[in-house]
């Protein structure tokens, strides 16, 4: 059974939290299940509380100030800026790390074990994430809005898939992950022959009509490489030529999850398997009748969600640093690595930030400073709807405000890699670079993690994490990550040790990522970037247009 649904709450304006924070109550409940949610959400805030780190404010080195006039003066004025955001990131880094966001990773996973198991968005786990973590900012002297939204749950019901051939007339079972928001199959599946779309040079297989010209898809599973188009177009086109399912096979080494981004785009059944399963299948369809049955369900119904926006009430509200990670998990785990991690280590460096002086209107916080502004996403799970909803709310003022966004998915993989969002496409590889400031953005992160003794690999601005809309804004954009379901190289095997030739989360979107799915020398490192980055964008943003 789908857990209950969320009770809806009045929805606060899109927009910065400072707009919206008179939307910041929290829902109310009545019965004993209620009154036993708000019994264990205020046990493990108050625990967190207790912390002498929250309750004691060191404050933070000023700023040197001088007043406008010549170019030197101004250079001079620069230098300090810098000079003093070096040493209050410094500072922050000192104090912020992986033993303190080990309690808000405890406290998540204490949140799933007792909310059917997961988080997710429009779930009761994640609603008492969202409320656990907002609490403690609140606390912590922040400006916090819950902006709400009405967004399409979802949840699997059946994945399977079987191949039979005259090589194999028993069967094989081809492991496959339903498309988030497909059209489902019958209870029972849909039996069909498999017809591969024919594979191409530059990976755009099955984007348009021309790609089905030469083929009979009628009635049949269209299987198809992935690259080119979103997996809803691929099986929107498959649809036109008549597939009764479409089955996209990865381009890349590991599973293959993916998303239609939304309910109206579900044309027929979608799924995805590996690369090898897929090339094994189109070649042993390219010669012999291959039938497929594919069972491909999921239960969707309309609920409620909230993204936690929190701020620090002075600031420039002209140049606003913002952080942010996805919150929700999926259904089908606790999603203590995707991504209460990257949840945790803002959470952690937020609180730390506001123990520093942070969070002070007067003196050496936030009002000499450069507005800061943390982001805990929803429904990222489901097509990035949490990052999205709040940046198309946002006035184009509101946006040319926002300085930069870094971005946080998965930072404490248990076969780590240590991944930084290329944003100058230096790599040359994937979706090119991200808006102008991006390329800055990506050279501090790197510079950071090498000063730690580590070294650093590009990761491509694929679309998979709430970056996503701030690039469509315009708005420079980073950050890193760990890695999910693709496999570790030797290469990188040799820079970070681990196993190569494996994924590097093998929990990824399952039961068991939870507590014992962490790395914490990967999740440690991690933190202290955000740590770093908060410490010197919360001074200094002269480096970014």
């Amino acid at each position: 059974m789908p857990p209950a649904p969320v009770p809806a709450r009045p929805a606060s304006a899109p927009g910065s939290a400072t707009a919206t924070a008179t939307a910041t109550a929290s829902t109310s409940a009545s019965g004993p299940r209620r009154a036993s949610a708000r019994r264990t959400l205020a046990a493990l805030a108050a625990t967190a509380l207790a912390t002498p780190l929250l309750l004691t404010a060191a404050a933070s080195p000023a700023a040197a100030q001088q007043p406008p006039g010549s170019g030197a003066a101004r250079s001079a004025a620069s230098a300090s800026r810098h000079d003093s955001a070096e040493k209050f990131a410094k500072q922050l880094v000192r104090r912020t790390g992986a033993k303190g966001a080990m309690r808000h990773l405890k406290a998540f996973q204490a949140i799933a074990r007792h909310n059917d198991g997961n988080r997710a968005a429009g779930s009761r786990g994640h609603e008492l994430s969202a409320k656990y973590a907002g609490t403690l900012l609140k606390a912590a002297g922040y400006e916090v809005a819950y902006q709400d939204f009405d967004f399409v749950y979802r949840e699997t019901l059946a994945e399977k898939m079987t191949a039979a051939s005259p090589a194999s007339p028993d069967g094989r079972d081809v492991p496959v992950k339903l498309m988030t928001y497909t059209k489902s199959t019958p209870e029972g599946g849909t039996e069909a022959a498999v017809a591969p779309v024919p594979e191409d040079e530059d990976e755009t297989s099955g984007c348009t009509a021309a790609d089905y010209e030469k083929g009979d898809y009628d009635g049949r599973i269209a299987l198809i490489q992935r690259g080119g188009c979103t997996f809803a177009e691929k099986q929107a086109a498959a649809a036109d030529a008549g597939a009764v399912a479409a089955i996209v096979y990865n381009n890349t080494e590991g599973e293959l999850s993916g998303t239609l981004e939304d309910p109206s785009n579900g044309r027929i059944p979608t799924g995805g398997i590996s690369k090898e399963d897929g090339e094994a299948l189109a070649a042993e369809a390219g010669s012999d009748e291959v039938t497929a049955n594919v069972e491909l369900r999921e239960f969707q119904e309309k609920r409620s969600t909230p993204n936690v926006i929190a701020e620090t009430p002075g600031g420039d509200e002209d140049h606003v640093a913002m952080f942010g990670a996805h919150l929700d998990s999926v259904t089908e785990g606790p999603g203590i690595n995707d991504n209460a991690s990257g949840s945790a280590g803002i959470l952690e460096t937020a609180l730390q930030y506001a123990a520093a002086g942070g969070t002070r209107k007067n003196g050496a916080g936030a009002g000499q400073h450069n507005k800061v502004r943390f982001a805990l996403w929803t429904a990222e799970e489901v097509g990035l709807r949490g990052a999205d909803h709040y940046v198309s709310g946002l006035s184009d003022a509101e946006r040319d405000k926002i300085s930069l966004y870094l971005n946080f998915d998965m930072i404490a993989s248990p076969n780590y890699g240590l991944f930084v969002h290329d944003g100058d496409d230096s790599d040359g590889e994937g979706s090119g670079p991200g808006p102008e400031g991006s390329g800055q953005l990506e050279s501090d992160i790197v510079d950071f993690i090498e000063s730690q003794g580590e070294k650093t690999r590009g990761a491509d601005f694929d679309g998979r994490s709430d970056y996503g809309p701030f690039i469509d804004a315009g708005i420079p954009a980073g950050g890193s990550k760990t890695g999910a379901e693709g496999i570790k190289s030797e290469e990188e095997q040799k820079l970070w040790g681990g196993e190569a030739g494996a994924a590097y989360d093998g929990c990824y979107h399952q039961k068991c990522d939870d507590l014992r799915n962490i790395d914490k020398k990967a999740f440690d490192l991690n933190v202290k970037v955000m740590a770093d980055a908060v410490g010197h964008y919360s001074r200094d943003v002269s480096d970014l247009p």
